[in-house]
């Protein structure tokens, strides 16, 4: 009998969430990239693909945390192979940064054209594999990720889990097409507007946006992101509310907290004692102003 440890014959990036700083056209969702799909021609949308940004990346939320030991990298096979040079992986339970501030696990080098190549490495726990290039404007394709970890049962290691995810998120007002609502809980703290990953108002009298969470839960903590690249006092004053009503929208549920001042492209989380709620609303009262919220994170009592 061989003893020791087993590593992961499964991938486990498949069923995982994945994000992007940006999304280069219809064809090219973060979701491409861990589809179980190691086609590599960008035409036939298997691939992801952001636009030209300044330190792009992509993140895939495994949903529990794992020793991580591999990570395997399709490249795009029909042109500019060299994109991919100098690509981070980085793993771990923090989404400082977009995740891009965790531990290093490897660089990537050159991969071949519509290649794949694993990145074997010592055990990292973590919950999130980011693929990130720092330094420099790039696009960052990726045609496939896998991820593959030691044991064959996820750790059991208390993170929180942010339950704002796969929530319904409505808005007082939608300001253009790339503020929806549900942008401020795509799971993407990307806070540049024109990136299309904020909710974003038109100038109302005591603006608001909430999320309905499906269900009931003692709520203890909300982090909020605001925008990056501008107006960063418009969001002093916000209130968050939670309750289960709906008068008045939400807004005039129990008040938890209000926001002082956020810094361009800052997360604050605000601590309380729980409140039982179905929704929280974030509501500026008394004012014509416009919400912009770049990503709006909620955390309960015994949910992880």
């Amino acid at each position: 009998m061989i003893s020791g440890v087993v590593v992961y014959t499964e991938n486990l990036a498949l069923g995982g969430i994945a994000v992007q700083s940006s999304r280069y056209d219809a064809l090219t969702a973060a979701q491409n990239a861990n589809d179980g799909n190691r086609e590599s021609i960008y035409a036939h949308g298997s691939c992801s693909h952001t636009k030209y940004d300044r330190n792009p990346w992509w993140r895939v939320d495994l949903l529990d945390v794992y020793r991580i030991t591999r990570v395997s990298i399709t490249n795009r096979g029909d042109c500019c192979e060299e994109r991919i040079e100098g690509i981070q992986i980085r793993i771990g339970n923090s989404l400082e940064n977009n995740g891009n501030n965790n531990k290093l696990a490897a660089t990537v080098g050159p991969i071949p054209l519509g290649g794949t190549h694993t990145f074997a490495f010592k055990p990292i726990e973590g919950r999130y594999v980011n693929l990130f290039i720092p330094g420099r404007s790039e696009y960052l394709t990726l045609c496939e990720v896998e991820v593959f970890a030691e044991m064959d049962k996820p750790l059991y290691i208390c993170v929180p889990r942010n339950i704002a995810l796969g929530g319904i998120a409505a808005q007082s007002s939608r300001y253009d097409a790339l503020t929806a609502a549900q942008n401020a809980i795509d799971g993407n703290r990307e806070s540049f507007y024109k990136h299309g990953s904020c909710s974003h108002t038109k100038q109302d009298r005591n603006p608001w946006w909430r999320v309905d969470l499906l269900d009931v839960y003692r709520i203890t903590r909300v982090s909020i992101t605001n925008r990056g690249d501008c107006c960063e006092e418009r969001i002093e004053g916000t209130q968050i509310r939670i309750g289960n009503g709906l008068e008045n929208n939400g807004n005039n549920n129990m008040l938890a907290a209000t926001v002082g001042p956020i810094p361009p492209g800052g997360t604050h989380t605000f601590a309380f004692k729980p409140i039982e709620g179905r929704y929280v609303n974030l509501f500026i009262p008394g004012r014509s102003e416009y919400l912009t919220l770049c990503e709006v994170e909620v955390y309960a009592e015994n949910v992880e």
